[in-house]
C-alpha cells in the first residue's frame, strides 16, 4: 500500500515538474562533475601530492548531496516551502554573522566556517533565501498599499551587505545588490526609489573607501588595474583571457590547458576560461546559452503565474542566476574587474554546489504545473 502511494506521488511529481528545466539543471551538474575532473586532477596529483581523484571525489560527493537537496526542495508542497523561507533565511543569516567571530581566513579574506569535514561559505547558502525573503517582504498583505515595504527590503539588503563588506567580499555584494534591484523593480517599485537607494549605497561605499583605505583599498587597486593594466597586477585575469584566446573555437584538448597549473583557484573562479582553453569557445557559448534557456523557461512560466510571491520569486532567482553567470564570464574575459565569482553548478566547491541546488530546487518547485496537482 505504501509502495503504491509512493509510486503515485512520484508519478504525480514527474507529471507536474518542468522537465526541460529539470534536465538543464542535471546537465549542468553533470558538466560540473566532468570539468572538475579535468581541471583538478593535475592540481591534486602534481602540485599537492594527493591522489589524482582527490578533488574529483569530493566534488562527486557534493554533487550527489546537491542533487538530493534539489530533489527534496522541489518535491515539497509549495505552501510548506513558503513557510520555511523565513526560518531558513534566519538560519543562514546567523551562519553569515558568525563568520567575523569564528570564521577562518584564507588569503586575506574571512568568508568560511570550518565544520571539520568541510568548509562552508554561508553567503552561497544565503543568496537564494535572501531573494525569497525579500519577495516575502514585498508581498506582505499588510504592506501592499505602503511604500515602506521597499525600505524594509533595503534594510534587509543592507544588513547582508555590511557583513559581506567586512569579510571583504565585493563580488557577492555587487551580485546581491543587482539581484535585489531587479527583484524590487519587477515588483513594481518606482525608479525614483531605486535611484534613491543606490545613491545612499554609493555615498556609504565612497565613505568606506575614504575613511578606511587600509581595509578597502584593494577595491581601488582592482579598479585602477582594470582601467590601466600597467598600474596593477592583472596576472590572473590576463592569463584567463589568454587561455580563452589560446583555446579558440575547438580548444586544445582535454588536459592540455595550462591555466589550471598557473593560476590559483582556477577551478573555481576561472572555470569558464579552463573550459574554453581545453574544449573551445563553442562549448563555453553552449553553456552560457543553457543558462539563458533556463532563464527563458522561468520567465515564460511567470507569465501564467497568478501567485505574486511565486512570480516575483522566480524573476528574482532568474536574475540571480543570470547575473552570477555573466559576472563570472565578465571577469574571465576582462570585461569587468576581478571579483572572485564562481560559475553556478560548474565551479568546484561544496558551498557553491549546495547554493546552486537550493536555487534549482526552489525554481523547480515554483514552476510546477499546478493544474494537475489535485487530479
Amino acid at each position: 500500500m505504501l509502495e503504491n502511494s509512493f509510486k503515485a506521488q512520484l508519478i504525480n511529481y514527474w507529471r507536474n515538474i518542468d522537465k526541460k528545466i529539470f534536465f538543464c539543471f542535471v546537465i549542468l551538474f553533470a558538466l560540473g562533475l566532468f570539468f572538475s575532473f579535468s581541471s583538478t586532477s593535475s592540481l591534486a596529483g602534481e602540485r599537492l601530492n594527493k591522489d589524482y581523484y582527490f578533488f574529483f571525489l569530493k566534488h562527486l560527493t557534493f554533487t550527489f548531496l546537491a542533487l538530493t537537496i534539489m530533489f527534496l526542495i522541489s518535491v515539497l508542497e509549495t505552501s510548506l516551502l513558503k513557510k520555511f523561507i523565513t526560518p531558513l533565511f534566519i538560519f543562514s543569516f546567523i551562519f553569515l554573522a558568525l563568520v567575523p567571530v569564528i570564521g577562518i581566513e584564507v588569503k586575506g579574506a574571512k568568508r568560511w566556517l570550518d565544520f571539520y569535514f568541510f568548509r562552508l561559505q554561508p553567503i552561497e547558502i544565503l543568496k537564494p533565501f535572501f531573494i525569497l525573503a525579500t519577495v516575502k517582504i514585498l508581498t506582505l498583505e499588510k504592506l501592499q498599499n505602503s511604500q515602506v515595504k521597499y525600505f524594509f527590503s533595503f534594510l534587509l539588503l543592507t544588513s547582508v551587505i555590511i557583513l559581506l563588506i567586512d569579510q571583504p567580499d565585493l563580488g557577492q555584494s555587487i551580485l546581491l545588490i543587482g539581484s535585489w534591484a531587479a527583484t524590487v523593480f519587477i515588483s513594481g517599485v518606482s525608479l525614483f526609489y531605486i535611484i534613491g537607494f543606490f545613491s545612499i549605497f554609493l555615498f556609504v561605499f565612497s565613505s568606506l573607501l575614504f575613511f578606511m583605505p587600509e581595509k578597502f583599498g584593494y577595491i581601488i587597486n582592482r579598479l585602477v588595474s582594470f582601467i590601466d593594466p600597467s598600474k596593477g597586477d592583472k596576472f590572473q585575469s590576463s592569463s584567463a583571457l589568454d587561455a580563452i584566446k589560446l583555446g579558440g573555437l575547438k580548444g586544445q584538448g582535454m588536459g592540455e590547458g595550462i591555466l589550471k597549473d598557473s593560476v590559483p583557484e582556477a577551478h573555481t573562479d576561472y572555470i569558464i576560461a579552463i573550459i574554453s582553453e581545453e574544449y573551445g569557445s563553442i562549448i563555453s557559448i553552449m553553456i552560457i546559452l543553457l543558462f539563458l534557456y533556463i532563464s527563458f523557461r522561468i520567465i515564460k512560466n511567470c507569465i501564467n503565474q497568478e501567485d505574486q510571491l511565486i512570480k516575483i520569486s522566480l524573476c528574482g532567482l532568474a536574475s540571480l542566476l543570470v547575473f552570477q553567470t555573466f559576472i563570472h564570464v565578465g571577469v574571465n574575459t576582462s570585461l569587468i574587474p576581478t571579483t572572485g565569482m564562481t560559475l553556478p553548478f560548474l565551479s568546484y566547491g561544496g558551498s557553491s554546489l549546495i547554493g546552486s541546488a537550493i536555487l534549482a530546487g526552489v525554481i523547480l518547485n515554483y514552476t510546477k504545473n499546478r493544474s494537475y496537482l489535485y487530479d
